[in-house]
């Protein structure tokens, strides 16, 4: 992806290098992220010992590549996309549906969706975005969901953005306390500033407007993230990823083993329904692949398997 430099000054264009430099760094790092929370979500469906699903094989992640070519084509909505990614699926006995995604793509957004997107214009729609994304969806009520994601985008402009939200069906006070103390210290360690910003926007953002109710018990969002200093907000992205890989094994660990009733799993299925409302409605991930002409199957990994509404 070449930017026009007639749209840079001579300070912006030397900045906008170094996010050039350092795709491949990045996408790097998503793939082998992705590489050791499938190696740890694995492990964990070797050790299921009791429970109604115990006795079934231990499930393995499916992995399919998906590839938009080289061409100059516009898709439906106008944009013009490159490159291509992986899915990773598993469908096992602790994990109903876990789907941890990369992508690396490039192209041209629509002229409307370029005026949405920071440096869309002034790179005359051109783009770079490299991410993993992770959403998995538990057999056990009693294991709460978890989405994740963290990405790269390179316009006219270069940033960092993602987070983690932690989705349990019936809430434990401890599991949300340690879930947002372990993204806590992580932000702390770059900035004590990260946290309430990026917590309070978590809570904004996955908020489900017309149910007046949080998807979920929150953790960390954030998006637009450039100081001056790629290696310092990469390695902050990196270290998301790492909490998050720290975190989430515990709480699953901690709750997979425990029987549940009919009666909760109903209470699941329902709490899905509104998970998938909010994704299919409101989230700009969603929004941002189908726009581009992403790989829709990759797109909606995020849906759980079965869901109900009351």
């Amino acid at each position: 992806m070449k930017v026009n430099p007639a749209h840079i000054n001579t300070g912006e264009g030397q900045k906008l290098s170094i996010w050039h430099d350092n795709k491949h760094t990045a996408s790097a790092w998503f793939r082998n992220l992705r590489d050791q929370i499938c190696s740890e979500f694995e492990a964990i469906e070797e050790e299921l010992s009791e429970g109604p699903h115990s006795k079934l094989k231990a499930g393995r992640f499916e992995q399919k590549k998906w590839d938009r070519g080289e061409s100059d084509h516009p898709n439906e909505s106008g944009s013009v996309l490159k490159g291509g990614g992986e899915m990773s699926l598993m469908r096992g006995r602790v994990f109903e549906k876990v789907g941890v995604n990369i992508s690396t793509v490039h192209g041209v957004f629509s002229k409307d969706f370029a005026k949405k997107i920071p440096g869309g214009e002034d790179s005359d729609g051109q783009f770079w975005a490299s991410g993993i994304s992770l959403v998995a969806h538990m057999h056990s009520p009693l294991v709460p969901a978890v989405h994740m994601n963290t990405r790269m985008i390179v316009t006219s402009k270069g940033w960092f953005g993602g987070g983690a939200d932690l989705n349990p069906m019936y809430e434990v006070k401890e599991d949300t306390i340690a879930f947002h103390n372990a993204f806590k210290e992580c932000c702390d360690r770059h900035n004590p500033d990260y946290y309430p910003r990026f917590k309070k926007w978590c809570d904004e953002y996955f908020y489900i407007p017309h149910r007046k109710m949080a998807r979920g018990v929150g953790g960390i969002f954030y998006d637009y993230i450039d100081n001056n200093d790629w290696h310092a907000d990469f390695s902050f992205t990196q270290d998301v990823g790492k909490t998050f890989l720290n975190i989430y094994p515990k709480l699953v660990r901690e709750h997979m083993h425990k029987p549940w009733t009919p009666a909760q799993r109903e209470h699941q299925l329902v709490k899905r329904g509104y998970y998938a409302e909010y994704n299919l409605v409101y989230d700009r991930g969603t929004q941002f692949g189908l726009k581009t002409g992403g790989n829709t199957e990759a797109i909606l990994m995020s849906l759980p398997p079965e869901a109900k509404w009351p």
